[in-house]
């Protein structure tokens, strides 16, 4: 017996030579590049500018309060001004703006701001009189229609955690009575 591990069943792979590997398709393609396909349509694409230094657009006039990252505290020069913050969502935002964009709790601020801030719009639509069709704006309608299975999903896991909870929410009623 020449390999003293033959018995167990395996044997120790061996490295392949550079002209097996060479056989291979595709194998080094990023070795050499002639062989890269995209190499002949590979090109820095021009500048916009040429190389030219561009003006600074106008500074747009600021009529709403505007959030600015502590690591860039300047104003940029455009910001938006479609929907101003407002609310609970605005302390967020502003509370979430205080703290650097490398702190985790920034970035989970904001989303739940946004969140906040849904919440806060259907109020302000049932505040109007106008009751919004959640259904249509969520877009149950079109999932029924092409992602059923998707939606049924969907509705179980909501159902499933509206039953537990209501679950929850009477077992701690029922030790309160006790």
């Amino acid at each position: 017996m020449d390999n003293p591990n033959a018995h167990i069943g395996h044997t120790h792979p061996t490295r392949r030579s550079r002209a097996e590997l060479e056989a291979i398709p595709g194998w080094g393609a990023d070795l050499d590049r002639k062989d890269r396909p995209g190499v002949p349509m590979e090109r820095t694409p021009p500048r916009v500018h040429d190389g030219k230094h561009r003006e600074q657009p106008e500074q747009q006039q600021r009529n709403i309060e505007v959030f600015v990252s502590p690591e860039r505290p300047g104003l940029t020069p455009l910001f938006g001004t479609s929907v101003p913050p407002s609310g609970l969502s605005r302390l967020m935002r502003r509370f979430a703006y205080k703290l650097t964009e490398n702190d985790i709790r920034h970035w989970l601020l904001l989303l739940l701001a946004d969140r906040v801030n849904v919440i806060e719009g259907i109020g302000q639509d049932l505040g109007r009189g106008h009751l919004p069709n959640l259904l249509a704006e969520m877009s149950i309608k079109a999932e029924w229609q092409h992602n059923k299975a998707g939606l049924v999903r969907k509705a179980a896991i909501v159902a499933a955690i509206a039953g537990t909870g209501y679950y929850l929410l009477q077992r701690h009623d029922d030790r309160d009575a006790r």
